[in-house]
């Protein structure tokens, strides 16, 4: 990458944040390319040689949040599948703590970030993020489990839907929570213990 295009990404960088920091103030029609340039600490005439309107950055900036989601997943991504394809189908567990964990390590460490884009969820079109984890991870699990095109998508909003409602009430609470003691949170939902089970282990209460 030569000088320009690092001060053209870097510009753009700094316009998506702009952007970020303003949608966790106010809706997107109340937001003007002069308020984003001037947190973005740049000219009108810079924006507008590389947008439009405040659609394309948008549109940007959601393609910048989804690639930052998605580099959390693709290093591992390789041994996921390889793992899903040769595991024993009495030993697989459709969503497990190695998927959960990337996904909350994520949003604490993007806490501003994210808390936007739960908050935009139609605008950030989490749905197509969603999607191309539900692709690539929980797919292939499923169809070694038979599952039909119709259920698939049944189930994962249904589990999805709950994972992202733990996801908001964790910001709401500054994160401050241990991620591990989220994941649990999760993997308790998605597999109840037994009564039992509960019993022994109390740490769910505490």
């Amino acid at each position: 990458m030569n000088k320009a295009e690092s001060r053209y990404f870097g510009t753009a960088a700094r316009m998506d944040e702009a952007l970020i920091e303003c949608l966790g103030k106010k809706d997107l029609e109340y937001i003007t390319v002069k308020e984003i340039c001037e947190k973005a600490g740049v000219n009108r005439s810079t924006f507008y040689l590389h947008y439009e309107n405040i659609g394309d950055l948008l549109n940007e900036c959601v393609e910048y949040t989804n690639n930052k989601c998605f580099e959390r997943y693709s290093s591992d991504l390789t041994d996921v599948k390889k793992r899903l394809a040769s595991e024993r189908l009495e030993d697989m567990i459709f969503i497990s703590p190695e998927y959960l964990r990337p996904y909350f390590e994520f949003i604490r460490q993007n806490k501003r970030l994210y808390r936007v884009v739960l908050l935009h969820q139609e605008m950030f079109r989490t749905k197509n993020t969603f999607q191309w984890i539900f692709d690539s991870v929980f797919s292939p699990a499923l169809d070694r489990f038979r599952v039909s095109e119709k259920k698939k998508a049944y189930i994962i909003h249904y589990y999805l839907g709950g994972i992202t409602s733990v996801a908001m009430e964790w910001i709401g609470r500054d994160c401050a929570d241990p991620i591990d003691e989220i994941v649990d949170i999760c993997m308790s939902c998605i597999m109840p213990k037994s009564k039992e089970e509960l019993i022994r282990d109390k740490s769910l209460f505490e």
